[in-house]
């Protein structure tokens, strides 16, 4: 009686062919998964109409044991949303313009093979997505994941001021020139906000940020404190008051979170110095914030139109992600 051979693995590229260069990348993922020992692999190009979620259904319901994306933050995190819950690894490929997850994880940026090399092999790392639920003006409701930051406010419009043109040439950079639009019509609006220990906040901000973690590009941290792995949201009101207030902010995030913080003495030193009330910081497992006015949201670099009410929730370990092996964890 002879043995069966034990079952062949298949993956599934996800993929936006505007950002990749899509002959090249399916190659290494052929060639990576017939070295392997995989069966050749499955292509899923998005599309306008499709930004990752049918096409990742499509994958799931193939039954592949791996899903690879590659794409810029918006792919991901479409991705995300439909694999999160499902067991199926996802494996993340450095592509596009920000990585923000891919850096947020340490993930190798160089090229694809060390992430597509993760995906064939067996080292696997649960972390949190979140989840935002928006409320339109007209009373319209619509749930959207996202892996990195929601937010509300000028962080939103900065995006939104963003050329496209500018962000296709110099990256992550052109989202500086946005930001300096947005600032010069910038104006705080009314906003209540509670975390889930129930208590009322009602402040003028310009902007509430929900982190899963909390990196920027060029390791700016905006969130230090942020896990994707405690099952936690943590939240960034940024609320300056004049010119002075703005450079609050910039000092708060990136000298004291990006650069003191990362020294004994740095951190001694914000101790002495006290609480900065251009930007304040909460923590907890569902929060939401209600704005005055359609105010722009943004969920991982992404616009997603005004709102007048985001409900944010955790939810822990819902993505399975394929990682290098030996990867460290422990820091996530």
């Amino acid at each position: 009686m002879t043995k069966s051979s034990p079952a062949r693995r298949q993956a599934a590229l996800v993929y936006n062919p505007i950002k990749v260069a899509e002959r090249d990348l399916r190659a290494r993922v052929r060639e990576l998964s017939k070295e392997a020992g995989w069966e050749h692999p499955a292509f899923y190009p998005t599309t306008i109409q499709d930004a990752g979620q049918r096409a990742t259904a499509q994958a799931i319901e193939r039954g592949v044991d791996v899903v690879l994306v590659a794409g810029g933050d918006g792919t991901v995190r479409a991705v995300a949303e439909t694999i999160a819950g499902t067991g199926v690894p996802l494996a993340i490929l450095p592509s596009g313009t920000g990585n923000l997850l891919a850096r947020n994880l340490g993930l190798p940026l160089a090229g694809p093979d060390d992430m597509i090399r993760a995906a064939l092999g067996d080292f696997r790392h649960p972390i949190d997505i979140g989840w935002a639920r928006l409320t339109r003006e007209n009373g319209d409701e619509e749930e959207h994941a996202y892996v990195v930051l929601a937010g509300i406010g000028l962080d939103a419009d900065m995006i939104a001021n963003t050329r496209p043109d500018l962000k296709r040439s110099v990256g992550w950079i052109a989202y500086v020139d946005g930001a300096a639009r947005s600032l010069v019509t910038a104006e705080p609006f009314r906003a209540v906000f509670q975390i889930d220990d129930g208590r009322l906040h009602t402040t003028k901000v310009h902007s509430i940020l929900f982190a899963n973690c909390g990196t920027l590009p060029a390791g700016i941290a905006l969130i230090p404190d942020a896990s994707i792995t405690d099952a936690t949201l943590d939240l960034a009101v940024i609320q300056p008051t004049g010119v002075l207030g703005w450079l609050g902010v910039w000092r708060k995030i990136w000298w004291d979170n990006s650069v003191l913080r990362r020294f004994r003495a740095g951190r001694r030193v914000l101790d002495r110095r006290g609480k900065d009330a251009s930007v304040h910081y909460f923590r907890g497992t569902i929060a939401e914030a209600a704005a005055n006015r359609p105010t722009p949201i943004e969920l991982d670099g992404d616009e997603f139109g005004s709102a007048v009410r985001i409900t944010c929730r955790v939810d822990p370990g819902a993505l399975l992600l394929a990682l290098p092996a030996g990867h460290p964890v422990s820091s996530l």
